[in-house]
């Protein structure tokens, strides 16, 4: 099977004639929606399904960026209003029983919310480890500072995903939490040694290695490689990524239209894809943006396929999911801290 190996967004809330074509001729391997392309719930099923329908594959993946918090595509009044990551962190660490069965109902809340619409790719966890005195792009969206809860929460997203019949994809593999700066905008330097890399940025990783989907960070690791960001070094993705973390599932590059990234979109797909990432991300919807990362990006090997059909092979199904009793649950084991401020509902 030839499939381009690009997830692409759409301008709005509805295919153009143009769009049709381009897809049709492009075939991404999937999609990915923004808050630009919503309004309803019957008018995302219906740009889902016309998103399906030019590409002839009605498992063709559709992402959307459903966090928690500030980072929502999918909002109140039709959907469930999460709460940050953090929230469910600090209940957590003082009660972890609490933490966790919070944490997993409002996992189940947001997925349900998904399938509703067709959409069965999740981008979250992060399992960055936020630091002291880095930029607060990641700051609340994290769940917690230390590696270990870090890693263990973001572990029950991703298997309450999956066992709902949502792919998750963790992010932003080795680490973005250390960034000094916002990759939307500018390039991110770490300094840190690489055992204190180990030891806290990529440990949560290394944690969740066996989980299908991950996302790279747009961030240059000096005493790694000092000449590229992750997502564009193949010492990066081949040594740090695939064999010292230990991750074997679909890569994505991040958003290659963010400002991190120098030089010509057909430049940065291509190199995103010889440093090893399985897929180029290419997110505003913007045409002649979308056809230079399609020329560069090229088509997925065999190995990009496999690792496809292996996360589908992990998926359940959300069965007899009460949604009311499980808002008032979330609401009640929230209620009792002292800041539930931080909690919207």
């Amino acid at each position: 099977m030839t499939v381009g190996a690009t997830i692409l967004g759409c301008a709005s809330t509805r295919l153009s004639e143009e769009e049709k074509r381009f897809f049709r001729d492009a075939d991404p391997l999937g999609f990915i929606l923004f808050a630009r392309n919503i309004e309803t719930p019957d008018q995302v099923r219906a740009l889902v399904g016309a998103l399906r329908e030019t590409i002839g594959r009605g498992d063709a993946p559709v992402l959307i960026d459903q966090e928690g918090g500030r980072v929502v595509r999918l909002k109140p009044p039709f959907w469930y209003a999460a709460p940050a990551a953090a929230v469910f962190a600090d209940l957590h660490a003082e009660d972890p029983a609490a933490g966790a069965e919070a944490l997993k109902l409002n996992t189940q809340l947001i997925a349900a919310d998904l399938l509703d619409l067709g959409i069965d790719v999740n981008c979250t966890p992060v399992a960055d480890v936020p630091v002291a005195g880095a930029h607060d792009v990641i700051g609340d969206r994290a769940y917690g500072s230390s590696p270990d809860r870090v890693a263990q929460l973001a572990r029950i997203v991703a298997r309450t995903l999956l066992a709902a019949g949502v792919i998750p994809v963790v992010k932003h593999i080795p680490g973005h939490g250390r960034a000094p700066v916002d990759s939307h905008w500018a390039l991110p330097e770490v300094d840190a040694p690489v055992d204190r890399l180990r030891a806290t940025d990529f440990a949560p990783f290394t944690a969740l290695a066996d989980l299908p989907w991950a996302m790279t960070a747009h961030a240059v690791y000096k005493a790694l490689d000092a000449t590229a960001p992750a997502t564009l070094s193949e010492l990066m993705v081949s040594t740090i990524i695939r064999t010292q973390i230990g991750f074997q599932g679909l890569l994505l590059s991040d958003d290659l239209s963010m400002q991190a990234l120098e030089g010509p979109l057909e430049r940065r797909a291509r190199q995103c894809r010889i440093a090893g990432c399985d897929i180029a991300l290419h997110c505003n919807g913007v045409m002649e943006e979308m056809i230079k990362v399609v020329d560069g990006a090229g088509q997925m090997n065999d190995a990009g396929l496999n690792r496809v059909e292996a996360g589908r092979a992990m998926l359940g199904t959300l069965d007899d999911f009460d949604r009311e009793a499980a808002r008032a649950r979330v609401t009640a084991l929230l209620e009792h801290r002292a800041d539930a401020g931080r909690y919207t509902g």
